[in-house]
């Protein structure tokens, strides 16, 4: 265009009106036509785009936030949230950039600064990846939305897949990055349309089944690319050098065949035994925990399991539960773990949240050299701090508590609220301060944490379990009731079996808050044992 327009100002005036000139006019002046025609369907693609999302978001925004939590209790839901107001909404920005005519753009502007970030957008992947391994989802299930208590399905794009495939590449996790890139190129095999191609995701995929050692379909994988693409000049290197490395391969394996097949070298019985079955007890704590988060792992024996009742329990005739005593059921031997049944009523509960809610910042863990709070990321959910004094109805629970336990509670921590969304973990942990661990609640000059109550403030769709993996018990979530164990024994020795872990959430939100109470202020309450497990 800049071209004809510059062809017509070097003609003078006097050429102008020669025929010959004028014919060239007609047909620069069709070209320009044909220019603003190009320019006007560009204009109408985007407007048709920009439509075609706006009407995309209206429908989804009035469905979720119809029941924000449940919405966002999916994890896909949750990742995709990140992934559009971190990526989508800014390539739409920059779709409509040049429209001045109305305030979307400085609007959009404005509210970009409250937006997700990169790293927000990689952790919330990295959460969906947490749940896959922890729960033994695979791909497919993720991406279609097959998820158990799901109350909004939501699928997964090539471009999302793809997405996630290559956050795990970044992370050199080619194990998931092979996961996600599978995905990403079986749904383009379906026919799913995207602006990501196969040979970009080809590419990915061969190189991460490269990287964990089987060259052999990592070479079936280039070729393929090969098809799509001859003159791919990485996938023809990968080519000539799988293709060396598939032959060395071979090669050693003959000279070893070879070798065995010699007098004296054959194989003996000891060589040809079947590796020994390993014991429950050598199993790493990671796996049992992920075990014990998906409801496998350990049983109680029927025996140990006869032994526990559930009851109706006053605390030794407490004037409180005298007439109306609270529901007590046993979880769990040892140690010994109780909870208490219809114990927060949801008034209480949705008071509690709407104070917790304006607080809510990343959770931390005591510092167990230096005894300062401080984030860590095994612990991934938000807490808030509420005090007996700002509002009666947590001095309330907190008298609650006292009363049913029987415990000091002016020497405890503070209620703290917990939020664990979509991925929202605790990882094993003690709550109590261990010998090695002299100065880890030194601020708050109460002495260890006694015992530990915790209270549930939801239900939970699909996991969030609370996990003692050294014994195998596993207590679920159950809007209204709280737990209680004690950390330490009453010679104040610690009681490692409380260790214990919170299980990623997979489909729903887990609202939690528990009392940390100490030591101090128990020495009548709890008198000392004699012996050190007593």
């Amino acid at each position: 265009m800049q071209i004809v327009l510059k062809n017509l100002l070097m003609f003078t005036l006097s050429d102008l009106y020669s025929s010959g000139q004028m014919t060239d006019l007609l047909y620069t002046e069709k070209d320009l036509v044909t220019s603003l025609k190009d320019y006007i369907r560009a204009e109408e693609n985007k407007l048709e785009r920009v439509k075609r999302w706006a009407e995309k978001l209206d429908s989804l925004s009035a469905a979720a936030t119809q029941d924000p939590e449940g919405f966002l209790g999916h994890p896909v839901n949750a990742f995709k949230l990140m992934k559009r107001l971190n990526t989508e909404w800014g390539d739409l920005e920059s779709l409509v950039l040049s429209d001045t005519t109305d305030g979307f753009i400085s609007n959009l502007t404005i509210q970009r600064q409250y937006f997700p970030t990169d790293e927000d957008q990689t952790g919330a992947a990295k959460a969906l990846l947490r749940l896959q391994d922890t729960y033994r989802l695979d791909a497919n299930t993720i991406s279609t939305g097959d998820l158990p208590g799901v109350k909004h399905k939501s699928l997964m794009t090539v471009d999302d897949c793809y997405e996630l495939g290559k956050i795990a590449y970044s992370d050199v996790d080619y194990y998931h990055t092979e996961l996600w890139m599978a995905q990403a190129l079986k749904q383009l095999d379906q026919g799913e349309e995207s602006t990501i191609d196969k040979v970009t995701v080809l590419d990915y995929l061969s190189y991460s089944i490269y990287q964990q050692g089987e060259i052999e379909r990592a070479l079936e994988y280039t070729k393929r690319l090969l098809e799509l693409d001859p003159e791919h000049q990485r996938a023809k290197g990968n080519l000539k050098y799988f293709e060396f490395q598939l032959e060395k391969q071979k090669n050693a394996a003959e000279d070893v065949s070879h070798k065995q097949k010699e007098p004296g070298k054959k194989e003996t019985a000891e060589k040809r035994k079947k590796p020994k079955k390993v014991s429950n007890h050598l199993i790493p704590e990671r796996k049992k925990y992920e075990m014990l988060c998906r409801g496998e792992g350990n049983r109680m024996t029927p025996r140990r399991w006869s032994r526990l009742f559930c009851r109706y329990h006053d605390n030794n005739h407490n004037p409180m539960y005298v007439l109306a005593p609270a529901k007590q059921q046993d979880e769990w031997d040892r140690p010994y773990i109780v909870r208490y049944l219809d114990i927060i009523s949801d008034k209480e509960i949705e008071r509690v949240k709407q104070l917790a809610k304006p607080r809510l910042r990343r959770a931390t863990i005591s510092n167990p050299i230096t005894g300062v709070l401080e984030t860590a990321p095994y612990r991934i959910s938000k807490s808030a701090w509420l005090t007996a004094y700002e509002d009666p109805m947590i001095d309330k629970i907190n008298q609650r508590i006292e009363d049913l336990t029987g415990l000091e509670m002016d020497t405890a921590e503070e209620l703290q609220v917990a939020n664990y969304g979509v991925g929202g973990q605790y990882e094993p942990h003690f709550d109590f301060g261990r010998k090695d661990e002299p100065d880890a609640f030194k601020e708050l000059g109460t002495g260890n944490r006694i015992a530990t109550w915790l209270f549930y403030m939801s239900d939970v769709a699909a996991g969030g379990a609370t996990v003692f993996p050294d014994v195998g018990a596993a207590v679920w979530p159950q809007k209204g009731t709280a737990v209680f164990w004690y950390n330490l024994f009453a010679s104040g020795e610690g009681d490692y079996s409380t260790r214990h872990a919170a299980c990623p959430v997979l489909v729903g939100n887990k609202w939690v808050s528990n009392k940390w109470i100490h030591e101090r202020g128990q020495e009548w309450r709890r008198p000392c044992g004699l012996s050190e497990s007593e």
